[in-house]
């Protein structure tokens, strides 16, 4: 007979809060003794896809959640260990009948990870539940339906965190649990450039977008300087799961009841569904992480230069709009859409190189790295699903619009910042003369343009528009439209 305490645990992976959490919510309803716990992973310590960032903003996610726990005497048990081994250990000294957590959306490991997990539970008498999370469904076959379970969803209160006395594993017993472990060090530097994580800090952006920023989401959504304040700032919180997107859509919804700029807010929730339908789409197609969901494009072959590759990673193109937007995601960890956009554009076009080959360094730069956003998007910015709009962005159109006193270029380019502005756009039309007036020397003190913009522009419609003629680009576009969209886009 087993004489073990019997607990149930949530495994937190990208779930990092209390409210409107159905694998926490869940677990209190069944009236057992619960441990949270969260396992910092050496498979994912390692992945090439994360970056110190990520797990700074995880420990402080942490961090946040253990302050508000304190009122109910406990904490989250936060290991570093990898999942089974975790669950080994906290068998020596509990009965764990049932595991929650969210259904996961992530990269191809957790995916190996999860069906060993799942392996394990049965192996060892344990129920493993998987709660939906953000409105995303697993199993589905085509989107029939589809619109109707995520309004159902979104519509839904979302749920609170009410637990009955007494009903967390203590701080007491988790420590002399901790004894058992290999403890990560909690500590995050004190001044970083990084938004900070946790859910008080996420609560504190959305409220203030929501009372202050948002009149201007639309007019500054496309310009990288003024999206820094004007956009919500919110996807890292949602991204690692310290808010729910239904709670910012009903935030967002109630606010706009009565609020004057009512068409910025509505801006910002259709933006709110985009997550879950892109999410939604990777749930469905996982292999878009390695390869082109249209596999009419496995035929497209491009030569990988380091050169190139080595020169968009830090900045140092030629071009100052791509340059100062690597450079701010580089040391940042933000950039607003159209900028992501363009420098994917810039990487798969105009340098003519793999889209794979951009994935780990913008993963590990993104501060909100969330696979379900970042492979489709990736894709569909690369021209290689079929059924997107080709979009080349032109970075010297783009900078002139869009940073058009070149104040954010001379933010982040620094070379550039004594040269007049439309030098600073365009520092290779300038003359010797002109570089001699400027004591400015392009090749040394910035780079000459590592392609030209016109011929690697062409290069790439042309081939890309030929490809999209292809007989089996074409099939898999029909393929592709029947399992991702609705049956009324045919």
């Amino acid at each position: 007979m087993n004489t073990k305490p019997q607990i149930h645990v949530v495994w937190l992976k990208r779930d990092l809060r209390l409210h409107d959490n159905e694998a926490i919510y869940n677990a209190l309803k069944s009236g057992m003794r619960i441990l949270l716990l969260y396992s910092f992973e050496p498979l994912l310590l390692q992945d090439p896809h994360y970056s110190e960032r990520h797990w700074n903003f995880i420990k402080e996610s942490i961090a946040d959640l253990n302050i508000e726990l304190k009122a109910y005497n406990t904490k989250v048990l936060a290991v570093q260990s990898d999942i089974i081994p975790s669950f080994n250990q906290l068998l020596t000294h509990f009965q764990i009948t049932k595991v929650f957590s969210h259904q996961e959306t992530g990269i191809l490991v957790t995916y190996e990870r999860d069906k060993n997990f799942k392996r394990f539970c049965k192996n060892n008498f344990i129920t493993w539940e998987e709660n939906i999370n953000n409105g995303v469904q697993r199993g589905l076959k085509n989107r029939d339906g589809w619109n109707e379970i995520v309004d159902a969803f979104y519509a839904k209160e979302p749920l609170p965190f009410s637990p009955n006395p007494n009903q967390f594993v203590s701080i007491d017993d988790i420590e002399t649990l901790e004894k058992n472990f290999n403890l990560p060090d909690l500590e995050t530097p004190k001044t970083s450039p990084f938004q900070k994580g946790g859910r008080s800090t996420g609560l504190h952006y959305l409220k203030s977008f929501l009372e202050e920023r948002y009149p201007n989401y639309m007019l500054h959504i496309s310009k990288p300087e003024l999206a820094r304040t004007s956009c919500s700032r919110i996807s890292p919180y949602l991204a690692w799961g310290n808010l729910s997107v239904r709670e910012v859509y009903h935030q967002a919804y109630h606010f706009k009841k009565t609020s004057k700029h009512k068409k910025a807010l509505e801006a910002f929730m259709s933006r709110l569904r985009w997550q879950t339908h892109f999410i939604q789409k990777f749930e469905m197609e996982h292999t878009m992480e390695e390869a082109s969901v249209n596999r009419g494009f496995h035929k497209l072959k491009k030569s990988v230069s380091k050169q190139y590759q080595i020169a968009w990673k830090t900045g140092q193109t030629g071009y100052p709009l791509v340059d100062a937007c690597m450079r701010c995601l580089n040391e940042t960890g933000y950039l607003n859409f159209r900028m992501r956009a363009m420098l994917v554009s810039f990487f798969t076009h105009n340098l003519w190189q793999p889209w794979q080959e951009a994935t780990t360094h913008l993963s590990q730069m993104f501060l909100d790295f969330e696979p379900g956003i970042h492979f489709p998007q990736l894709q569909m910015q690369a021209g290689e699903t079929g059924v997107n709009m080709l979009r080349i962005y032109n970075p010297i159109k783009n900078s002139l619009e869009h940073d058009h006193e070149a104040s954010f270029i001379k933010k982040w380019v620094p070379e550039l910042r004594h040269l007049d502005t439309p030098f600073a756009h365009q520092p290779y039309l300038m003359t010797e003369m002109e570089q001699q007036f400027y004591n400015f020397k392009l090749g040394k003190d910035y780079p000459k343009p590592i392609v030209d913009l016109e011929t690697s522009r062409k290069k790439a419609g042309d081939a890309l528009w030929k490809l999209r003629k292809d007989k089996a680009v074409l099939a898999e576009s029909q393929r592709i439209l029947r399992k991702h969209t609705l049956r009324n886009r045919l």
